[in-house]
């Protein structure tokens, strides 16, 4: 009868393994650096900024450029006298006449809500451009209502039944002067834009109106003929 070998002793079963290990941690080296398989914890290469099929090569290169994207923003931090001083909100120079001001009778109106954002198309904004004024003019006509009453049901309804925008276009200037001065007289929230200048257009221009939100019907008797944007 033939002697049996003795187990292995607890050192070379150290050995033995420590070996198996590298030889694996070898192979599995090689494999990965000729993309069999993934390499954990490598750090993947950042994303590219914007939209990747954007034609449009202005738009590309102001979006690539956070500081000009906000320059033409109004200093909503510090509020609307700040804006002033600055000129990037438009107040009217012609003294305020109470006497042709029309009160809001359709303040406790059920009618469903909506704000409207006229935008002049002789400017030839691009589209970043223009989507940046339009939220401008929301957010003007939205601190307007706040400032000036924080518990308006009209804002109130508005919020809660979606805050309905609608983008419509005009040609020139005059028209939002007109639009703006018919909206006041109705007792509607106006508020026009005025740009910075930093980037695509001329500073001071006038860009977007905000109107509203108001009642649809009210909303309509100022911008009804207006094609959308």
């Amino acid at each position: 009868m033939s002697d049996l070998r003795p187990p292995p002793t607890p050192v070379a079963m150290i050995i033995g393994t420590a070996i198996v290990a590298c030889l694996s941690g070898y192979m599995f080296g090689i494999a990965s650096s000729l993309g069999f398989f993934p390499i954990p914890f490598m750090p993947r290469a950042p994303k590219e900024r914007g939209i990747a099929n954007y034609d449009d090569e202005e738009e590309s290169e102001e979006e690539e450029i956070d500081a000009e994207i906000l320059d033409h923003a109004p200093n909503w931090a510090n509020g609307f006298e700040a804006d002033k001083r600055d000129g990037l909100r438009f107040v009217s120079k012609k003294p305020a006449d109470k006497k042709k001001e029309k009160k809001a009778d359709w303040e406790n109106s059920d009618e469903e809500c909506k704000m409207v954002l006229v935008v002049r198309t002789d400017l030839g904004m691009t589209k970043g451009k223009i989507a940046a004024q339009c939220s401008h003019a929301t957010l003007a006509c939205y601190k307007n209502f706040l400032r000036k009453d924080p518990k308006s049901q009209i804002l109130r309804r508005w919020e809660r039944q979606g805050q309905a925008k609608v983008a419509l276009q005009v040609k020139s200037e005059d028209d939002l002067d007109v639009l703006e001065a018919k909206a006041l007289s109705l007792g509607v929230v106006a508020e026009i834009i005025a740009d910075a200048g930093r980037t695509q257009i001329a500073s001071g221009s006038h860009t977007v109106l905000g109107i509203g939100p108001a009642p649809k019907s009210v909303i309509d008797q100022i911008t009804g003929s207006l094609k959308l944007l």
